[in-house]
């Protein structure tokens, strides 16, 4: 008995012990505790507007979170803050543009806009995980004017009258990742005027042009889906040191690639250009490399309807142009249809290869590609192209306008 008294009053000293120590170190979830320096988040959902909410963020920056539903809009979101996260519930979240006097969904700038110091410009934007939508008559669906380290993740921007993300002098670090960009009646994602850009893991559709890179700096475009677009897939001007590598550009309507207007120390490679229009066309190029990429199929024009001929084709999957120069091409593939034993993939009427289009161009070194099946491995023409350094490419039923030396 005595014993059993013993053991009793040992374990009621222990849950005594226990408790108290319990009441001597707050939870966690007790709600007078406040880590130092935090910030509320704000719910849009306790706003009377999405504006409302935004025009809540204090000036050292936050959170909003936009719960799901559709928000219709008739004047452009102004985010005027920087180090800023705009969050939704993914495409469960919809921002309606139903302007009709060509004005953007969403605008991020300073609201001092373009006369914004260098020193007040915004910094650290993220805008996440939401659906953004317009029609014919809006304007752009994400504008950004003068924001540094912008970043777009996992955003739907689709239906706009104008650019459907346009990201005007972000120059440092604009990053663009993991967005469906679709059904924009002008350039999917327009770059004027940025530097060191990130474009990675996108899905752009039936854009006008997909992605323009305009007196920029430093564009990396890599592992992008690039599909049915009315005009020209990705077109970079007056650019350098940049990279467009493991892209799939299929189906646009004109070009697949355009360098233009002085670009120069561009590199080209690990991609597949199929069934365009026209391939990479190096109207103004210079010290490019255009390596390792599949060139399967061209478009062919669609006869018209009145029966007459249709416009002549252009059977260059890859045109160097009178204006560039100091071109390296080599390791690339192109090819019809073939899939072996003296079959082809495609119909009798979709059969259009190309090769390489060389137009009164310089200083150029071709080896190491094969030409498979094609019109014509090289072919020549305009003014005399002059130093072309041709050797060591594979021609299978491929004539060529240029000898290996």
């Amino acid at each position: 008995m005595i014993r059993t008294l013993g053991i009793l009053f040992v374990i009621s000293a222990g849950m005594v012990w226990s408790s108290v120590a319990q009441e001597s170190h707050p939870k966690a979830t007790d709600q007078t505790a406040k880590l130092p320096g935090a910030r509320p988040e704000i719910n849009a959902a306790e706003y009377p507007s999405l504006q409302a909410a935004f025009d809540a963020i204090p000036s050292e920056g936050g959170v909003v979170r936009i719960p799901p539903g559709t928000f219709e809009i008739s004047e452009p979101l102004i985010l005027s803050r920087g180090d800023v996260l705009i969050e939704g519930a993914g495409t469960a979240t919809h921002i309606k543009n139903i302007n009709t006097d060509g004005k953007p969904a969403l605008l991020v700038a300073h609201s001092d806009g373009e006369k914004v110091k260098s020193a007040d410009r915004l910094w650290r934007v993220m805008l996440s995980k939401f659906r953004i939508t317009g029609q014919e008559k809006s304007g752009h669906g994400i504008e950004a004017v003068l924001v540094n380290e912008i970043f777009l993740h996992g955003v739907t921007v689709s239906y706009h009258g104008g650019d459907g993300i346009r990201l005007d002098r972000c120059y440092e670090d604009p990053r663009v990742s993991s967005c469906l960009i679709t059904y924009n009646k002008g350039t999917g994602l327009d770059l004027p005027g940025c530097h060191d850009i990130v474009v990675s893991g996108n899905q752009f559709e039936e854009n006008q042009d997909a992605v323009h890179c305009f007196d920029a700096y430093n564009l990396c475009m890599t592992g992008n889906c690039v599909d049915d677009h009315l005009g020209d897939g990705v077109v970079i001007e007056n650019t350098y040191g940049s990279v467009i590598s493991g892209n799939m550009i299929e189906e646009c309507e004109k070009r697949a690639i355009v360098l233009a207007r002085d670009c120069y120390g561009i590199t080209l490679s690990a991609n597949v250009i199929a069934h365009n229009g026209g391939g990479i066309d190096l109207v103004d190029a210079h010290g490019c490399a255009v390596s390792a990429n599949t060139f399967p199929l061209l478009k062919t024009p669609i006869k018209p309807k009145d029966g007459s001929e249709p416009t002549l084709v252009n059977t260059g999957c890859l045109r160097i142009g009178p204006d560039s120069g100091r071109i390296t091409v080599t390791g690339n593939s192109f090819s019809d249809s073939y899939i072996g034993e003296g079959a082809v993939r495609r119909k009798v009427n979709d059969q259009l290869s190309g090769g390489l289009v060389l137009e009164g161009t310089r200083d150029v070194n071709i080896s190491g590609n094969t030409f498979s099946s094609v019109p014509k491995a090289v072919e020549l023409r305009g003014e005399k192209s002059e130093n072309i350094h041709f050797n060591d490419n594979l021609l299978i039923d491929a004539p060529s306008d240029l000898a290996q030396e």
